[in-house]
């Protein structure tokens, strides 16, 4: 389950775009920060995304990806042209293609590597999708989630909503703030759809008639939707950010991508309870958590990219990073479904430990954290504004990535002297997660 927002500028307090995205994925299943640099092709040569192949096109836009590491596409990532894609698991009436086709983070990646304006990216995925189609197994080693994608796409002036149903689509574009979850939110007014979107509705006897048709009243199921609670969580986010609509700055998308619903949250108190934060618990529900969040300072001249490499956003860090300054970025060895070295499994070891007595834990090193996280992003605009040389500024992200490692392993010294809390149930699903990861606390 994900969450995903954006603040164009005439909502923001400076009149530059905010964009914001939570990856929930399988605990287990690391994702990284990947840099990959504009490329020449030769044209129509075969391109092999996760499942199947495509024709290439002759020239691919450098890209900073936060990337499950199994599957070619990503979750979430920013282009050399400030262009931003975030996506989101969707479900509906129509059930999703088992077959392999394109996942949804391989469309994703397309129209960074190939878009230059959201717009472009809106026609690029479409084009994809109803060429190729979307389809196949979204989770890996065993375990198996199927599901449709939505799309928040933006950059410094624009941005637009892209809802997709098996080669069905509707697109919005908006003008001050929209969030997605993990539902389909684009009722019957949008600017852009597919050519079959209606006609396929009525054909399912999923709308009554083309006057009545709501796209997503009548494409939406209601199992996963609803258990996902993606309507309540939207609602928080869309409010949030509605609350400050005029005066919205990157500091406000960081803390609405660590909202827990209770000020005295305990991930253990609910075996159903999903917050924007995610966190896994004990299942069948809550068998996903926030496994790599990403904010992004839409500025026209150079985007500022803040991001955590790492899961659940209310233990890390958001470093700053600049896609013209990420070719030689320190972020170490890509992970994987197992615990080893990588910047990813590293971090597990003080989120895990966190998990075990959340409050008391938490608290040991949270003032800390918001303390050196400030001091990144002021140290991040200083060089923004001064208009630092790529060197300085992959200098300085190299810096954040160093002062981050050393200050969580001193946290995690510091609570593993405080006691563990977990009811029975809790320390239960999480030692069955770390065996299955070879994971040892």
């Amino acid at each position: 389950m994900c969450d995903t927002l954006v603040a164009t500028q005439s909502a923001t307090a400076n009149g530059i775009s905010l964009f914001g995205k939570n990856s929930d994925r399988p605990p287990n299943e690391g994702q990284s920060l990947v840099y990959f640099p504009a490329q020449k092709h030769q044209p129509n040569s075969p391109l092999k995304c996760t499942y199947i192949e495509i024709p290439q096109v002759e020239t691919t836009h450098a890209v900073l990806l936060s990337k499950p590491f199994w599957m070619w596409g990503a979750e979430m990532g920013v282009n050399e042209h400030g262009l931003v894609i975030g996506n989101e698991a969707v479900y509906s009436k129509i059930p999703a293609n088992k077959e392999p086709a394109l996942l949804g983070m391989d469309l994703l990646r397309l129209a960074l590597e190939r878009a230059i304006t959201p717009r472009e990216a809106v026609q690029i995925i479409t084009e994809l999708l109803e060429q190729f189609g979307q389809g196949g197994n979204c989770y890996s080693h065993g375990e198996t989630l199927y599901y449709h994608n939505s799309f928040l796409i933006a950059n410094a002036k624009d941005a637009w909503a892209l809802e997709t149903v098996d080669k069905q689509w509707v697109a919005r574009q908006i003008k001050d703030i929209y969030t997605v979850s993990n539902c389909l939110t684009i009722a019957a007014q949008y600017d852009l759809a597919s050519e079959n979107l209606v006609d396929l509705a009525l054909q399912k006897k999923l709308s009554q008639s083309k006057t009545q048709f709501h796209f997503s009243k009548d494409y939406s199921d209601f199992l996963y939707t609803t258990f996902s609670q993606s309507r309540q969580r939207r609602a928080t986010t869309f409010n949030a950010l509605g609350a400050r609509k005029g005066n919205l700055a990157i500091e406000n998308i960081l803390a609405l991508l660590r909202h827990h619903n209770q000020e005295n949250y305990d991930p253990q108190n609910s075996l159903t309870e999903f917050n924007v934060c995610s966190h896994a618990g004990f299942g069948p529900i809550r068998i996903s958590q926030s496994t790599a969040s990403l904010a992004v300072y839409l500025d026209e001249n150079n985007p500022l990219i803040f991001a955590t490499g790492t899961s659940a956003p209310c233990t890390s860090i958001f470093k700053p990073f600049w896609l013209d300054a990420a070719a030689d970025l320190n972020l170490g060895p890509a992970p994987t479904a197992q615990a080893d070295s990588s910047l990813y499994w590293t971090h597990e070891r003080l989120h895990r430990a966190t998990l075990l007595n959340y409050q008391e834990r938490h608290t040991a090193y949270r003032a800390d954290r918001d303390q050196l996280e400030k001091k990144f992003i002021e140290g991040a605009f200083k060089l923004q504004n001064a208009k630092a040389s790529p060197q300085e500024r992959l200098a300085y992200s190299n810096q954040c990535l160093a002062e981050a490692a050393t200050a969580e392993a001193e946290w995690l010294k510091r609570i593993e002297k405080i006691p563990a809390q977990a009811n029975i149930l809790y320390a239960r699903a999480w030692k069955s997660l770390n065996k299955k990861a070879k994971f040892n606390l």
